[in-house]
């Protein structure tokens, strides 16, 4: 852990500051732990894109998008979406509708539901972060016209309401922002700015990433199905995301340091050197392939 005089960064005591991250630890452990099969559907790039293209349209806190996306992934709607799916899946066609195909049913459900939800997880996300610029009815309602959507402000308004209930109004879900943040202040680090560019990259690419990481985890182009379902804790660790941002933000800030960097994460967290090397090593090779005249 870095020293005290170096862990007073924002008015946070050395002392708050380990309280924090051993509490975000126990959270990121606990969501491993209950994390459902398909907790990685709703981290898929045709479902984060809406949400985060939502909230740079209307001009919103960006850490409001991440907030939304956790806020969807714990939400009624996501919840009944996925066990509609997966039912058919299972049924492999809907009795009540014998005519249809699997695949037109999965996207008349995704069609029916996914853009009230995003809106109704924005809106609640940037009541969360913007304290002056909301998501009112009136706007919401506009947005779903826009992409297709004719709703009332009432079905918005239902909807936002049951997924506050639903969630027993517990709204301060961790975002991938918040274990960035945590652990960059530890590190008394200037790279919030550059991470979080990294963390939009990783977000929009994370298939893709994962996949990768996957195949590097198994040794092998065509991991197995045990393999695969082995590795869902990887991907859904929070905090091995976050230091494999900040390992990466730290390469492309200083190559020099990055070491150093790379072993005050490994004394934090107790995520080991070669996790963070194999895993940044991933994420920088797909930017650099997304990015190829990027410095």
């Amino acid at each position: 852990m870095a020293s005290s005089s170096q862990m007073m960064i924002s008015g946070i005591s050395a002392e708050l500051l380990t309280d924090f991250l051993v509490d975000l630890s126990e959270k990121n452990k606990d969501n491993l732990q209950n994390a459902p099969k398909w907790a990685g559907v709703f981290r898929e790039r045709a479902v984060i894109e809406p949400i985060l293209q939502m909230t740079k349209n209307l001009g919103l806190n960006p850490e409001a998008g991440y907030h939304a996306i956790e806020i969807l992934r714990s939400s009624p709607p996501s919840r009944f979406m996925c066990n509609r799916i997966t039912n058919l899946l299972i049924q492999d066609q809907d009795p009540t509708i014998p005519e249809q195909s699997l695949d037109q049913m999965i996207v008349i459900i995704l069609d029916e539901h996914f853009p009230l939800a995003v809106v109704a997880c924005v809106q609640i996300a940037c009541k969360l972060w913007s304290h002056f610029k909301l998501v009112d009815l009136n706007t919401a309602v506009s947005y779903l016209h826009s992409v297709g959507h004719t709703v009332t402000k009432q079905a918005v308004l239902d909807l936002e309401l049951m997924v506050l209930k639903e969630l027993d109004f517990r709204l301060q879900i961790p975002t991938p922002v918040t274990y960035v943040d945590a652990l960059l202040e530890a590190l008394a680090d200037q790279l919030r700015q550059l991470c979080c560019d990294v963390l939009l990259c990783f977000t929009y690419q994370r298939t893709k990433i994962y996949e990768t990481l996957l195949m590097v985890m198994a040794e092998c182009p065509t991991p197995s199905d045990s393999q695969r379902e082995t590795f869902m804790e990887v991907s859904e660790d929070s905090m091995l995301l976050a230091v494999g941002v900040i390992a990466v933000g730290a390469y492309i800030h200083d190559v020099g340091t990055w070491e150093k960097v790379v072993g005050e994460l490994r004394h934090i967290t107790g995520i080991s050197r070669i996790s963070i090397f194999k895993f940044s090593h991933v994420i920088l090779m797909h930017a650099l392939a997304d990015y190829p005249n990027a410095t």
